[in-house]
């Protein structure tokens, strides 16, 4: 018995080992995610040609010209000619992605229902369509039709009863403790971050690092591997560097490749206790009161209340609270006091914390970060 549990651990690392981790595979991406072993990454992100379907030259008002996308790479012959390419990587995606992992994908309106469709028939099963909301959106300079200012983002499991990573806590950390909503208000990529060769950007689809960080904040674990079949000049793996996951890239343009080479050089990762990041109660480990109290974090005598300071409680020795007559615990005091059939102790009790009344579950996430590995 112990045997056969061993044995798929070290499959698992023997399939880690044969990945090129830190690497950019050059050539078609399709050809280049059949060299990688199935089930073998967490996460896909994919930023795909759009197909945007140009037809001419694109001018401003004052007769200068835009720089659009007019590469050769987002030009194909028909719908068909895309979708076949579509089904080719999504079907190779599928193959090296682990049966727990997820794959985002971005596009416009060109493209982004088509890529859903296939999705679906092929069996992910979309958790989220988060609209990228640009708050510096190009102009339509011919004012024939509404601005676009925004793309969609396909966030998609394995299938209906898959697992997956979502990092519910530390999104409503970075939210100002507010839910994370499916609708992102980001800047396009410019200024310093946008790069440039000559005075000319080096590609003409740039995606910003904020929002590979939050895709892989979100999705993603230290140390998973995240593959990016549309590499570029190199966002995925420099936000992935900096958030201490692991990347692989695959792009045939070889100076896409040179730029993003460069650029990830210089990415410098965050120290290792930056990358600690709030857990969903579900996955933090478990912690008594008692804890809290045996380690300093709330003295004995402490006096706690409730967030409107209506209730209040002594805290004592062995983790119980006393209030008047009534002794019990976080959980059960509570409820007692407000005559309600049960209570969650942790939000409901508060206390006075760096001049700022804080509910002690506050305490107890910090007692986590400090004495996580």
């Amino acid at each position: 018995m112990v045997q056969t549990l061993l044995k798929p651990r070290a499959r698992q690392a023997d399939v880690r080992v044969e990945l090129p981790l830190g690497q950019i595979i050059p050539g078609d991406c399709v050809e280049a995610m059949r060299s990688l072993p199935s089930a073998s990454v967490d996460l896909v992100f994919a930023d795909p040609p759009y197909n945007l379907q140009l037809g001419g030259d694109l001018s401003r008002p004052d007769g200068s010209h835009v720089d659009a996308v007019t590469d050769h790479w987002d030009q194909f012959d028909s719908f068909a000619a895309y979708d076949k390419f579509t089904r080719e990587w999504l079907t190779e995606a599928r193959r090296v992605l682990k049966p727990d992992g997820a794959i985002w994908v971005i596009g416009s309106y060109h493209n982004i229902f088509r890529l859903g469709a296939m999705m679906q028939d092929m069996g992910f099963w979309i958790l989220n369509d988060v609209v990228w909301r640009k708050a510096n959106p190009m102009p339509n300079f011919k004012g024939t039709r509404f601005t676009n200012a925004h793309e969609t983002l396909i966030w998609a499991s394995m299938g209906e009863k898959a697992k997956y990573t979502f990092n519910y806590t530390a999104m409503k950390t970075l939210n100002d403790e507010l839910q994370m909503r499916s609708d992102w208000v980001l800047p396009i990529c410019n200024g310093q971050e946008r790069l440039k060769k000559g005075g000319t950007k080096v590609h003409p689809t740039q995606k910003p690092e904020a929002l590979l960080y939050r895709v892989m904040l979100a999705t993603t674990n230290k140390g998973d591997v995240v593959l990016d079949p549309f590499f570029g000049t190199g966002t995925t793996g420099a936000v992935a560097k900096r958030l201490g996951r692991e990347w692989i890239g695959c792009e045939r343009e070889s100076n896409y490749r040179e730029a993003a080479l460069e650029r990830i050089e210089m990415a410098l990762p965050l120290d290792e206790s930056a990358l600690k990041t709030m857990q969903s109660p579900r996955s933090a480990p478990k912690v008594a009161f008692g804890t809290l109290i045996e380690t300093g974090w709330i003295a004995a005598g402490t006096v706690i209340t409730d967030k409107k300071r209506r209730l209040s409680a002594t805290v004592r020795a062995d983790g119980s609270l006393v209030s008047g007559d009534e002794i019990g615990s976080i959980h059960g005091l509570g409820a007692k006091l407000q005559g309600a059939p049960a209570c969650n102790g942790w939000t409901f009790w508060h206390i006075e914390h760096e001049g700022e009344l804080k509910p002690i579950d506050a305490l107890r996430k910090l007692y986590l970060l400090a004495t996580e590995d």
